[in-house]
């Protein structure tokens, strides 16, 4: 068992620019200790084949190919424009 130390975690802190009281480095030993030892009993796993994985589900990309394709034109994509000029949209200017 990897048990961490009371001072490691009081390290640890310090490198994240925490400010922990001495109850809360005693807790937060007692609950990495946890975690650590947790964690260690994936070692005990026969992972020799298994082939290694970024992620536990099989993703896949449910985008749509990129192909080009007929739009409208400017003319029809401007007929419903509430304001137009000069083959653009019009638009109220936002800078003074």
């Amino acid at each position: 068992m990897a048990d961490i130390s009371k001072d490691e975690v009081k390290h640890v802190a310090n490198l994240a620019r925490l400010a922990i009281t001495e109850e809360e480095a005693d807790m937060f030993t007692d609950q990495l200790s946890s975690i650590i030892e947790y964690a260690e009993q994936l070692n005990e796993l026969d992972t020799e084949h298994i082939e290694p994985t970024t992620h536990v589900l099989d993703l896949k990309n449910v985008m749509r190919k990129d192909e080009p394709k007929e739009w409208i034109s400017r003319d029809e994509a401007l007929k419903n424009a509430p304001d137009k000029q000069d083959g653009y949209f019009r638009v109220p200017s936002i800078l003074e």
